[in-house]
């Protein structure tokens, strides 16, 4: 992903980016998308858009590790974030989901990620400390809590699933309010020309309908290149 594309993934939603990913594949019927309804610490913030490090947590029940080993697993988390590559985002499944009961994120959590170099964090699982969070740097979570509760890392690097998303270390994702995508790998190079193509055409599409003389019958050649672009 090249800085061109990255600027303009930073300047698009999340449902664009289907809609553009569609486009690229020159078909309708891709599922590499979010299946539930996330809340987004900052609801008008910019998009997530980066490469997954992934990790597990529970939160509902203590862990039955000691002291020691719960400990050093932490730090061997906080070690492969640290270790990623590049524009890298935290996608944290919260085994425990939906019956989520402790918050892995918030102020000293986020923190600490974003000082490691994460951009962003993608979950299932609890965000608290609205008011004191990093200033850019977006959190895309299940729900809102008041307490840690019990969250512990249970392991990272592996692929987990976030509302109902399957997700591999390193893999390409955007994620705002709406939800999350996995930008697949053969589409990246035709990505922009997709995204700038479907806003040139809702452009006209939704100027029309300002119009005073719009009607139904006007839609029709507009309405068709719409759907072309996306079949």
């Amino acid at each position: 992903m090249d800085d061109k594309l990255l600027q303009l993934l930073r300047t698009v939603n999340t449902p664009t980016v289907c809609n553009a990913i569609e486009t690229a594949q020159g078909k309708r019927g891709f599922s590499g998308y979010s299946r539930a309804t996330p809340v987004a610490a900052v609801p008008d913030g910019p998009p997530i858009v980066g490469y997954a490090s992934t990790g597990k947590i529970a939160s509902k029940f203590p862990t039955v590790e000691s002291p020691e080993s719960e400990r050093e697993r932490r730090l061997g988390y906080f070690r492969h974030v640290g270790a990623a590559r590049a524009l890298s985002v935290a996608v944290v499944e919260d085994i425990d989901y939906p019956e989520c009961a402790g918050a892995f994120w918030g102020r000293t959590n986020a923190a600490i990620h974003k000082g490691l170099g994460i951009t962003g964090v993608l979950t299932n699982g609890m965000v608290r400390d609205l008011d004191a969070l990093p200033e850019e740097f977006p959190i895309i979570a299940g729900s809102i809590g008041p307490s840690h509760g019990f969250a512990h890392v249970t392991g990272f690097g592996m692929p987990v699933t976030v509302f109902g998303l399957s997700i591999r270390q390193g893999d390409l994702i955007h994620a705002d309010r709406h939800g999350a995508v996995v930008i697949p790998e053969d589409v990246v190079d035709r990505l922009a020309d997709a995204i700038n193509s479907l806003r040139g055409i809702e452009k006209d599409l939704l100027d029309m309908t300002r119009r005073p003389d719009f009607d139904a019958k006007m839609i029709e050649d507009a309405w068709s290149r719409f759907e072309h672009a996306q079949s």
